[in-house]
């Protein structure tokens, strides 16, 4: 089932078009929403959310209608924004509960539900401390925590790990893990992060300037049309390489003792050809593996040549 259906969607800023004509459904689980800064991903989430008006299609979001069923999506969601949202003067514990009452929950289950998620998310010990008071990685799992309080259906972070150090990094993606596959809640992580949305999420939704540009799961998305196999040998052997041309195997890539290399028929077939050949040759196989190509190529992919389109590159991705 989809969390969130989303038809002909577009969302304009004045002249600006962030959104065009978008359509896309969003599934169950750990989904990835993945792009360049400035491609249209904050702009989904607040419109999902129910804070933009589409100039033009609309959707839904776990059954209600982004266009007038805003505060009710807003009940049943948790949302970890990309900026600070804390309140000055204010305890983490007394943040999280008000937190959870804003999205409807009485005062003494707001309270006893902001204790809980406090600890869950690693500030148990800093519960009463003023959030203006916690460092960088601190105020990231406070905003995880108040978007968790009211135990919602599906939580949107938005670049959860922004301004963290690689150990908080580590520690945020290890929750944000725990979350979706541990605790069976649906979440869409917004990234331009490609290492964080692959740690994180099984499928991957990429925009960029606004338009859908591929869609699937990650393993999927990383194949290489023809599966090609990655071999490598424990060391070089030149007559291996040439026992396995004479087995119509054909060279893509080859460093030393490693080589990538396309034969015919299954993978079974495949396998069999590298070991014939290995026996042939006297060469000692380490190891054998379908090729696949890195997430980063897998994205290249899907957003095109930009040049080719006359468009500038998009911003690196890490």
């Amino acid at each position: 089932m989809a969390v969130a259906s989303i038809r002909g969607l577009t969302v304009k800023y004045g002249q600006f078009t962030a959104l065009h004509d978008l359509t896309v459904d969003i599934p169950e689980g750990c989904i990835g929403l993945l792009g360049p800064n400035g491609a249209g991903k904050t702009t989904l989430i607040k419109t999902l959310l129910g804070f933009v008006e589409p100039a033009a299609g609309g959707g839904d979001v776990l059954g209600a209608d982004i266009r007038t069923e805003g505060t009710l999506i807003r009940q049943r969601v948790g949302l970890m924004p990309e900026q600070d949202c804390h309140i000055p003067g204010m305890s983490a514990v007394a943040f999280v509960a008000y937190a959870g009452e804003l999205a409807g929950m009485p005062a003494a289950q707001a309270l006893r539900r902001a204790h809980e998620v406090l600890e869950y998310c690693g500030l148990g010990e800093a519960r009463y401390r003023n959030v203006e008071t916690y460092s960088t990685g601190m105020k990231q799992r406070i905003k995880l925590a108040q978007a968790l309080v009211h135990g919602p259906k599906l939580l949107l972070l938005d670049e959860p790990t922004n301004g963290l150090d690689p150990r908080g990094r580590e520690e945020m993606l290890e929750l944000v893990r725990s979350v979706s596959h541990g605790k069976g809640v649906n979440v869409i992580v917004s990234s331009h992060l490609l290492k964080d949305i692959e740690r994180t999420c099984d499928q991957v939704v990429v925009v960029f300037r606004g338009r859908l540009q591929a869609q699937g799961m990650i393993q999927d998305l990383k194949k290489i049309e023809g599966a090609p196999v990655d071999i490598e040998l424990r060391e070089p052997n030149g007559a291996f390489l040439n026992a396995l041309l004479m087995r119509n195997a054909k060279l893509l890539e080859s460093e030393e003792y490693r080589y990538r290399v396309q034969l015919p028929g299954s993978p079974e077939d495949a396998t069999r050809a590298v070991f014939e050949a290995a026996k042939a040759s006297g060469a000692q196989v380490r190891g054998i593996k379908l090729a696949e190509r890195s997430l980063e190529e897998a994205f290249l992919a899907a957003i095109g040549s930009p040049a080719a389109h006359g468009v500038a590159p998009p911003p690196p991705l890490v």
